[in-house]
């Protein structure tokens, strides 16, 4: 298994190499799978021997000598091209940094805004293949093919490598963003698996986040979903125990958030709400903010939190969205109120029977004291999510409202 930080370190590197392999020899799709080579060789390599006193110019030079390869095989059609790359020594990268070009590559028009999204987290944000495909639902042998097409696409579209400009960098740009969200999510709150959160990803997608912003500080949705990313990361530390159970957002040790993060977020946060138009990653920034100003979970301003959800779903109408506006319409009025409004969703078949409204309706449930419905919909819920972490948690949810109740669905006494 590779150390976290040469994994980290690969992560960091491997698009900045891609970049600089694609800019020099145009080819996306070999480059992709030359990149690839080396990574691999690196993560058997470093740790058994070390670090190099280079890792980018070690990585680069694997990498060229892989395309270099390639090339050679393709005979007549390529002869001239590997001759030519042949020649040229393999050197260290250029010290510019081409992962925000390459973000807007994998964003390429010609490419459906799932086949952009999938190509951007593998190529870009190091994602595996079954990662991607649990994101989106499909099985791993579909999205490996979407991702291959999408490679293929790119490369025959003979797209330049440069950053586009005008009205198809705004909209490619939008997708940029919804693909670094998709990362920083799967980061946060990982969809399989025993740990709840990767930290990697989410570090990774915030890297990649500053690199856009860095690029365009001026783009007030940028600085929102900067900011939205360094307010959720920073309460990682507190959300789960030591043994790695899930601890929710009302119970967290406020003192373990990251003040510095926090602090940052703010200010951008501010920052970006002095524009002139609000952008969905700014109001979920807002709703984020106000969470971390509060001391305790008893002072938090859920009348603010709910107007805040009130904006975001009017200007983004999302079921997700709805689903935290009952969470924090039930803090504010009460949990009968937010049930009413969860009950609208029922019909919805983007959310009907996920995981997150069982949960949701189980956690409201259990404030109106109604312990038999809520032990059902926190069983129903542990069953729905592939993280063993929060499966862990709705069980323990379970457990305790099972003692609660006068008697379970099942017909047990607690």
């Amino acid at each position: 298994m590779t150390p976290p930080h040469i994994e980290d370190l690969l992560r960091t590197l491997a698009p900045q190499v891609l970049g600089a392999l694609v800019r020099r020899h145009g080819s996306f799709e070999d480059c992709e799978d030359a990149v690839q080579e080396a990574v691999l060789a690196a993560s058997v390599q470093w740790p058994a021997e070390g670090l190099p006193d280079h890792p980018r110019g070690w990585l680069t030079t694997v990498a060229s000598r892989r395309l270099i390869d390639q090339m050679r095989s393709d005979r007549a059609r390529r002869e001239r091209e590997s001759a030519t790359a042949a020649e040229q020594p393999p050197a260290e990268v250029p010290g510019t940094d081409d992962t925000l070009v390459l973000l807007f590559l994998c964003c390429h028009p010609t490419l459906t805004a799932a086949s952009q999204t999938a190509l951007t987290l593998r190529a870009v944000g190091g994602l595996t293949t079954a990662e991607i495909a649990r994101a989106f639902l499909v099985p791993e042998a579909t999205m490996a093919a979407r991702i291959s097409r999408a490679k293929q696409r790119v490369k025959a579209a003979g797209s330049t490598f440069a950053l586009p400009e005008g009205a198809e960098l705004d909209a490619r740009l939008q997708v940029v963003l919804q693909v670094l969200y998709l990362i920083f999510n799967e980061g946060y709150t990982a969809s399989s698996g025993s740990a709840l959160h990767r930290a990697d990803l989410a570090r990774e997608a915030i890297r990649l986040t500053r690199t856009v912003h860095a690029q365009l500080p001026d783009d007030d949705e940028v600085s929102g979903l900067l900011a939205l990313m360094l307010l959720t990361h920073a309460r990682r530390a507190a959300r789960t125990t030591a043994a790695g159970d899930l601890v929710p957002l009302e119970e967290q040790d406020r003192t373990l958030w990251d003040r510095a993060l926090i602090d940052e977020g703010t200010d951008l946060v501010k920052a970006s709400l002095a524009g002139p138009a609000l952008g969905p990653y700014q109001l979920q920034a807002a709703i984020a903010a106000t969470h971390a100003d509060a001391a305790t979970a008893a002072e938090t301003d859920w009348r603010q939190v709910h107007a805040l959800y009130l904006i975001l779903e009017r200007i983004a109408p999302n079921p997700m969205v709805t689903l935290n506006r009952a969470i924090a319409l039930s803090e504010a009025e009460g949990p009968r109120a937010g049930l009413a409004l969860l009950a609208t969703l029922d019909g919805d078949e983007r959310i009907a029977g996920h995981h997150r409204l069982l949960s949701a309706r189980a956690h409201l449930l259990e404030k109106t004291g109604d312990f038999g419905e809520a032990y059902a919909c926190y069983r129903r819920a542990a069953k729905g999510t592939a993280s063993l972490a929060e499966q862990r948690y709705l069980e323990t949810r379970a457990g305790r409202v099972a003692r609660l109740g006068p008697e379970t669905p099942h017909g047990r006494q607690p």
